[in-house]
C-alpha cells in the first residue's frame, strides 16, 4: 500500500515526514505502508522508513473527547517502560502536540512481532497453551515489579484512595446508564450482594504501583517462535493503582469452557490445556519484587472487584443499545458476558 491510500485526514505523510526529520529519525521514502487491525477504536499505520519499521498511533477519525489526553498517557507510559523487562512496544518518538496532525495526538513505537491468541492460535503453538497461560502471569508479574516513582510516573495517577473509590465509582457509572433513552435499568442478579461483600472485605494495606487497567489474553502479543509474551498491549487504561487488580482482571477474565467468559479469548480460550487460576496466582508470586509489600491473600476480593467493574462496563455497551446507539446483538452478546461475570464473582466469594 502507498501512503496515498491511507486517509490524509488520519495521517498526512507530508506532515508526518517533516516531523519525523526534525526530530532526526532516518530518512528516505515511506515504504510498505499498511494498517494493522487492533482491539480498539485507535488507528494503527505500521510503514518502513530510512531501513527502520514503526507503527504510528493515533485516534480514530471522529475523536473522542478524551482520545488526545488517552494517547498522551499511553505514550509516557512506553516511554517509561522502556529500560524494563516488561514486554511492551517501546516508544520511538511521540507529538503530543495535537495541532500537528490535524488535531490529533499520535506516537511512534516499535512493531511486535507476534500474534493475538484471542483472534488466531498457530497449530506450532496449539501443544503450549499451558505454559502460553503461565507466561501471561509472568507478564504480569514484570509489571507489576517495575517501581513507578523510579521510571518517573510518581505524578501520573492518583493512587491515595483507590481502593476506596472503586465500588462507588463503578455503581456512579451504572446509575449513568439510566439517561439513556429506552435503557429499563440493570438487571443483574447478585449486583448489590457483590457491591456490599466489596465493601467490607476491601484489603486495608495495599502498594501503589502500574497498572495496566485491561490485562487479559485479548491484549497480549505471543511470539511467533515459543509461548513467550511478545508485549502486553493496549493501555488506554493505564493509570497507578493496586496491580492486584490486574491479576484479579486476569483471573476474572480466564477462559472457562462452562460460561460466556470463553468469549473473549477466542481459539487459545476454545483449545484447552490452560493453567488453572490458582497457578496462575503462584506463577505471579514467584517473582519475589512483584509482590513484596502486597497481600496475595487477598487476591479473591480483586478477582471479585475485576468481574464487579469489568460488568458495569460491558452493561454500558447493553444500556446503549436500548438507545440505539450500538447493535443490539452485540448489547445483548456483553449483557450475558455481564451475567456471566456476576456468577463468576458469586463463585469466587463462596470459594
Amino acid at each position: 500500500m502507498q501512503p496515498e491510500q491511507i486517509d490524509r485526514a488520519l495521517v498526512d505523510f507530508d506532515v508526518l515526514e517533516g516531523w519525523m526529520d526534525g526530530r532526526g529519525l532516518p530518512g528516505g521514502p515511506f515504504e510498505d505502508v499498511r494498517p494493522l487491525a487492533g482491539g480498539t477504536q485507535n488507528t494503527l499505520i505500521r510503514f518502513r522508513r530510512g531501513g527502520r519499521d514503526y507503527v504510528l498511533r493515533r485516534g480514530p477519525g471522529h475523536l473522542r473527547a478524551r482520545t488526545n489526553d488517552v494517547l498522551r498517557r499511553e505514550a509516557r507510559m512506553l516511554a517509561a517502560l522502556d529500560g524494563t523487562d516488561v514486554p511492551a512496544p517501546r516508544l520511538i518518538a511521540a507529538c503530543p502536540d495535537e495541532s500537528v496532525m490535524g488535531g490529533a495526538v499520535f506516537y511512534l513505537m516499535t512493531p511486535v512481532d507476534g500474534f493475538n491468541a484471542s483472534v488466531t492460535l498457530p497449530e506450532t503453538h496449539a501443544k503450549h497453551t499451558r505454559e502460553m497461560g503461565l507466561n501471561a502471569a509472568r507478564a504480569l508479574s514484570a509489571l507489576g515489579a517495575v517501581d513507578h516513582e523510579v521510571v518517573g510516573l510518581g505524578d501520573f495517577g492518583k493512587p491515595d484512595g483507590f481502593l476506596e473509590r472503586q465500588v462507588g465509582r463503578w455503581m456512579s457509572e451504572l446509575d449513568s446508564y439510566g439517561a439513556l433513552d429506552g435503557y429499563p435499568g440493570p438487571d443483574i442478579p447478585g449486583l448489590d450482594d457483590v457491591a456490599r461483600w466489596l465493601e467490607e472485605r476491601r484489603p486495608r494495606v495495599w502498594r501503589p504501583g502500574i497498572l495496566h487497567g485491561d490485562y487479559h489474553l485479548a491484549n497480549l502479543m505471543y511470539s511467533y517462535d515459543g509461548p513467550e509474551v511478545a508485549a502486553i498491549v493496549d493501555w488506554e487504561m493505564c493509570t497507578i493503582g493496586d496491580p492486584l487488580l490486574d491479576l484479579g482482571w486476569l483471573l476474572a477474565t480466564w477462559p472457562d469452557r462452562d460460561d460466556e467468559s470463553a468469549a473473549l479469548a477466542g481459539p487459545l480460550g476454545e483449545a484447552g490445556g490452560l493453567p488453572s487460576t490458582g497457578e496462575l496466582v503462584a506463577t505471579y508470586a514467584e517473582r519475589a519484587d512483584a509482590v513484596a509489600g502486597r497481600d496475595l491473600s487477598s487476591i479473591t476480593w480483586y478477582a471479585v472487584l475485576a468481574c464487579f467493574k469489568l460488568g458495569i462496563v460491558l452493561e454500558g455497551t447493553h444500556a446503549r443499545a436500548f438507545a440505539g446507539k450500538a447493535p443490539k446483538e452485540t448489547g445483548d452478546l456483553l449483557h450475558s458476558i455481564t451475567l456471566g461475570l456476576f456468577r463468576r464473582a458469586q463463585g469466587f466469594i463462596a470459594s
